[in-house]
């Protein structure tokens, strides 16, 4: 793959309970449209032979296997939320096969880690057999990942601050409800913005459909695709209509390529 190249693939587009919902009889959760059924929010970044993921939810061993993807450079951590983390033991098979598997996130997200998965963080005890992984701790800074320099965004997910990436001309952001005018700035020049839009009504700790949509009118990338959508912004197909020419939902299994 040529250096300047980004292959980006959504390995989940919904939100924490996933669409369909368990038990839900909401139109959208019974649909047929195979659009409209999304897992936990992840995506894979392909470029200069390496892959990286950003986050690791319940549903990352069947994201992988759909995706073919049999092996890993590293996870980047957004946040430690569960539907963001739960899928780190599905790691296994990477370290078993390639040995030690980077992880990087913020001090509160690898100290949450840590502890909910002892484990596989255990260092004198270890449990035979569990994942071999390699703390990185990461800030607000850039930092260099397979020769490109990746950089965070601090985003306000409720009262909890978190982090969005940026590498080249493409940005990843999910769970934001506020962003501040500094950490904008780092959207300049995007080909490229993937930003959370849950529904269409408000709420406490993400941007609804109309803030995604202020936030593409205020920092201007070339195209947004919309992700981390519960059952309540409606159908893909219907919704899809009543977007901005640039704008565009993400949707489980979508490629694309910087």
């Amino acid at each position: 793959m040529n250096e300047k190249v980004l292959k980006v693939t959504f390995l989940g587009t919904g939100t924490s309970q996933g669409i369909p919902v368990i038990g839900c009889t909401h139109e959208v959760c019974l649909s047929d449209d195979l659009k409209d059924k999304r897992l936990r929010s992840s995506v894979l970044l392909e470029w200069n032979n390496v892959k990286y993921v950003i986050d690791c939810g319940p549903d990352f061993r069947q994201q992988l296997i759909r995706a073919k993807v049999n092996r890993l450079d590293g996870i980047l951590f957004t946040h430690f939320h569960a539907d963001h983390t739960a899928g780190l033991d599905d790691t296994r098979p990477f370290t078993q096969r390639y040995g030690k598997l980077p992880i990087y996130g913020k001090k509160e997200v690898i100290k949450n880690l840590t502890k909910r998965f002892d484990y596989i963080f255990e260092t004198r005890n270890k449990y035979y057999g569990a994942p071999d992984l390699g703390i990185n701790i990461i800030d607000n800074r850039p930092f260099k990942l397979g020769g490109l320099e990746v950089t965070p965004i601090k985003v306000e997910h409720g009262k909890l601050n978190i982090f969005g990436f940026r590498i080249l001309n493409f940005a990843y952001i999910t769970d934001a409800k506020r962003i501040s005018t500094e950490e904008k700035k780092k959207f300049e020049n995007l080909d490229i913005l993937v930003v959370n839009a849950l529904r269409k009504e408000p709420h406490p700790t993400h941007f609804n459909l109309q803030e995604s949509l202020e936030l593409i009118t205020e920092v201007k990338p070339k195209k947004a695709f919309l992700t981390h959508i519960s059952h309540r912004l409606g159908f893909h197909e219907v919704v899809s209509k009543t977007l901005p020419e640039n704008v565009f939902l993400a949707y489980d299994g979508l490629e694309i390529v910087l």
